[in-house]
């Protein structure tokens, strides 16, 4: 099944995975020595990350590393980009409704 992306980031420990990986690949195991829940908790985060190609995994050996796709982060934030002048020049007019 093919996930939304805003969908995707909108959870809060999988932003803090892309976090992570974004400066640097991890292994599983480094990975979720970052969080306070269960590895196979963490593996079903980065799976869906995958399945939604913000998250690439790469075997080496019998390990298996994570790393960032930017590709998709940047249409998101291009799709943000272009409420920003919306947003800017409609603040004061939010501040009084």
């Amino acid at each position: 099944m093919k996930r939304d992306v805003f969908q995707v980031i909108a959870d809060p420990t999988r932003r803090k995975i892309i976090n992570l990986l974004a400066p640097q690949s991890l292994d599983l195991n480094a990975t979720a020595a970052n969080f306070e829940m269960s590895r196979p908790a963490i593996s079903q985060h980065i799976k869906i990350l995958a399945e939604c190609d913000l998250v690439e995994i790469k075997k080496d050996g019998r390990e298996r590393y994570c790393e960032v796709k930017f590709e998709k982060l940047i249409e998101v934030s291009e799709w943000i980009d272009q409420y920003k002048t919306f947003w800017t020049n409609n603040w004061t007019i939010w501040l009084f409704i």
